[in-house]
């Protein structure tokens, strides 16, 4: 007994000196100044009751798409003509489909889907309109007017659109849903990127290291680029609900993921010839995009009000 009160004293006792390290008004060492920042800003972060909401879900819909194996109770490829269309059950939480096939497990795969289109997307557009943004804004002149003529080309289109022509010439699947969308992507990360790099050139650090003879290329890849990296992580958090609508237009059409893949866009597209008879069908797909894409918009949000440094 006396052992067990010295082991639970101690750990109290780790706790105390951690917490009295993590809130020290002074830090020591360069790590614990950012380890202080990191906890200051979760702190901020878990005061946004929507921030958090969004990010539960968020963190849900990765955990489902990991899981989903063990999660689906049926297979989502097999087809039971005997019980098609079937109303909401214990035995099918969302009922059936026309073929009779689960669409609790469809909606558990059309997760992974989901977020293979989001962060494919995401590693693809961001790191195009993060380089053309800052090289456009650093270098100026005639590469700076040249670079945003594009952009305001893409620009003059909406991004929809921009996706179904793109999906359109490249033909329907999923890998060119995903380079249709990050073609669409990428221009107001570009506009972003630009808009901070003229701020930070004229900067006095970024003077110095041009007296020390660093290249345009390297102030732009060493310098600039990690300084616009925070806005752009905001961005693209806060066009990942748009990219999730996107990504569902596209399979709505026949665009994007083709059947008979678990994609909601594909799914709502074949539940809405019986949405009058069998609602669950549209209803069910439907409410994944919308939850799906209002927790990103909220989790985005919260990133904005914490990693912003205007927003302190």
């Amino acid at each position: 007994m006396t052992m067990s009160n010295h082991s639970a004293s101690e750990s109290l006792r780790k706790q105390s000196a951690f917490r009295a390290w993590l809130t020290a008004p002074v830090a020591a060492s360069a790590f614990q100044s950012r380890v202080q920042q990191s906890y200051r800003s979760w702190l901020k972060f878990r005061m946004n009751t929507s921030a958090m909401f969004g990010m539960i879900i968020v963190v849900a819909l990765v955990l489902i798409a990991i899981f989903a194996p063990y999660i689906a109770p049926y297979d989502i490829y097999s087809s039971d003509l005997a019980n098609r269309l079937q109303p909401p059950s214990w035995q099918h939480y969302f009922g059936t489909d026309e073929i009779g096939r689960d669409i609790f497990s469809r909606l558990i795969f059309g997760s992974r889907i989901t977020l293979y289109i989001v962060t494919l997307t995401a590693v693809i557009a961001a790191p195009i309109g993060l380089i053309i943004g800052t090289t456009a804004g650093y270098m100026g002149g005639w590469v700076d007017t040249a670079l945003m003529r594009i952009v305001d080309i893409f620009l003059a289109f909406p991004s929809l659109v921009l996706a179904l022509a793109f999906a359109a010439a490249l033909g329907p699947g999923l890998e060119n849903a995903v380079i249709a969308i990050s073609l669409a992507s990428w221009p107001p990360i570009a506009r972003l990127a630009r808009a901070e790099t003229l701020t930070i050139r004229s900067s006095d650090y970024v003077a110095a290291i041009k007296l020390q003879g660093a290249s345009t290329m390297r102030i732009i890849l060493r310098h600039v680029v990690p300084m616009c990296i925070p806005s752009v992580v905001i961005r693209i958090t806060l066009n990942m609900a748009s990219i999730i609508l996107t990504a569902a237009g596209l399979g709505f059409l026949g665009l994007g993921a083709q059947p008979p893949s678990p994609e909601w866009g594909a799914m709502l597209s074949s539940g809405r010839e019986f949405m009058m008879t069998s609602w669950w069908l549209a209803a069910v797909p439907g409410c994944a995009i919308l939850l799906s894409s209002l927790a990103f918009n909220l989790f985005g949000d919260g990133l904005r009000d914490v990693l912003d440094p205007r927003n302190g």
